[in-house]
């Protein structure tokens, strides 16, 4: 949700600068503000337009289209406010980052959402959606109604709509958190996007909470390097703007992560450790990995208790610790945030099996190097036979990763069938020619090129013997495959059923 989706009615434009320096002002400063859009195409009488650079366009093309759909105000960057005239009865707002005010803008639209909430954030290269999605559910189960913002969804109580982004832009970002307010939330578990940090969409949020899942090379087509990609995790432990006011933060950190140790050391608040190692102040011991479910001892300063979760790897074992620590941290029972994780389901698209009598088949949002590895790790433990890979790399992003996957592919699986992710402007051949690039000339062998996905799903899982597993890796969750020309529905659990199914029908299992 953004400003525009509900009624307002409308706050003085220069009230929405009182925490932007430098401000500028032409024209009627006092103009009633009814919204805010950083999207021309979706202003309307009486919002306020900020022009907002991006990285593929730049907003102020567009200022002449937000004034022929009636917006009353604009806000452009330093400099652009030549050749432009305030709107009639309206005015224009000079800044010097067009993005920073935007978020202040939201909040004070908004009335700043954050401070009426208990929000934890989560951040982290990998786990961030699966540990956001069990905080909401223990939150729930503590008798709190919750919201959760991450790539799966966002919640709103009961409520269940499609993210279009990992964590929104500001003015959507504190629309969705005012909206929850609307709705009788209280809790919130919010997925803290590298993306966020670095653009503005979350200044001034205040967390009661904040969680470290890990660190691994991503997003490096973005992030100039990995220090850069640290340093904007950084600020959501260390910068002053996202700490709560009226309580302590509270900071649950996996120091079983080299960079975990290094932000549990500088984080502002109360820390709590989560991990396998010993030193962890919440630990998990006895873990039994199981192809339904995963078993293991949970130790905490406020107990111990035995889970037995429904969640699959030890990956989510650190998700489960990672929820929990920080839950218990904000006042949560210990009894209630155990129940919570045993009742969890399982998360979709996340080593999610697809059900088959004949056939072991798990569906996986693995993207990322680091993603792969832990997929295939959890895989060779749940099973006897061989595993088997379906995977690609997305176009238009980090080139980087495409022969580290290929490598980490051809060493953990016993067959590796490459294909296409999201190609988008790319050509799919060219972006498989770099993961082979990775693949030493010795398993190459053990690799099968299938660009079409659905033919590759089919390839795999028709090979696949009963005491075999088959994970398709990559989209995980998503039901949409992008081309440079078009869009297309397509969702791996959906492919990988139909094939299942006509094999079964047809007695070749």
């Amino acid at each position: 949700m953004s400003s525009h989706d509900a009624p307002h009615e409308g706050k003085p434009f220069e009230s929405l600068f009182a925490e932007v320096s430098g401000v500028r002002f032409c024209g009627n400063r006092r103009v009633p503000i009814a919204g805010i859009a950083y999207d021309s195409r979706r202003v309307a009488p009486g919002y306020a337009f900020v022009a907002v650079r991006g990285q593929r366009t730049d907003g102020h093309k567009f200022v002449d289209e937000a004034l022929e759909k009636g917006a009353a105000a604009l806000v452009v960057g330093t400099g652009r406010e030549r050749d432009l005239s305030p709107p009639p009865d309206g005015a224009i707002a000079v800044v010097s980052d067009s993005r920073a005010a935007m978020a202040a803008m939201a909040r004070a639209f908004h009335s700043d959402p954050s401070r009426r909430l208990t929000l934890a954030g989560v951040t982290g290269t990998n786990g961030k959606s699966t540990t956001a999605l069990i905080m909401g559910s223990i939150f729930r189960a503590a008798g709190h109604t919750s919201g959760v913002i991450g790539t799966l969804e966002y919640q709103i109580g009961e409520r269940r709509q499609k993210a279009p982004h990992t964590t929104p832009e500001a003015v959507d970002l504190q629309g969705l958190l005012a909206e929850m307010i609307e709705h009788g939330v209280t809790h919130v578990a919010m997925e803290v996007s590298s993306h966020a940090l670095s653009l503005h969409r979350v200044d001034g949020c205040r967390f009661a909470a904040a969680v470290f899942t890990n660190l691994t090379p991503e997003h490096l087509d973005f992030h100039e390097s990995m220090a850069d990609y640290l340093a904007a995790k950084r600020q959501l432990f260390e910068d002053e703007q996202h700490l709560p006011e009226a309580a302590e933060r509270i900071n649950a950190v996996n120091v079983d992560d080299e960079v975990g140790k290094l932000i549990a050391d500088t984080a502002q608040g109360r820390t709590i450790t989560y991990g396998l190692s010993p030193e962890a102040q919440c630990r998990a011991e006895q873990v039994e990995l199981r192809s339904d479910g995963t078993s293991f001892l949970a130790i905490h300063p406020a107990g111990r208790v035995p889970i037995r979760m429904h969640l699959v790897g030890e990956f989510n074992v650190y998700n489960a610790l990672g929820a929990l620590a920080a839950c218990i941290g904000l006042g949560i029972p210990w009894d209630a945030a155990c129940c919570a994780l045993q009742q969890m389901p399982p998360v979709r698209g996340r080593f999610e099996r697809v059900p088959s009598a004949t056939r072991h088949v798990l569906v996986d949002y693995a993207h990322s190097p680091d993603g792969l590895r832990r997929a295939l790790e959890t895989a060779r433990k749940l099973t006897s036979g061989r595993v088997i890979v379906v995977f690609g790399c997305g176009g238009d992003r980090d080139r980087t990763k495409r022969p580290v996957m290929g490598e980490l592919a051809s060493r953990l699986a016993d067959v590796c069938v490459i294909t296409s992710d999201n190609p988008r402007t790319e050509r799919p051949e060219g972006i498989i020619g770099e993961i082979l690039a990775g693949i030493p000339k010795e398993t190459r062998d053990a690799c099968q090129i299938e660009p079409d996905r659905a033919k590759a799903i089919r390839l795999a899982i028709e090979q696949a013997a009963p005491q075999d597993l088959v994970l398709i890796a990559g989209k995980g969750h998503e039901d949409y495959q992008i081309f440079a020309d078009r869009t297309i529905h397509f969702d791996d659990r959906e492919v990988a059923e139909e094939v299942l199914r006509q094999l079964e029908a047809a007695g070749n299992a």
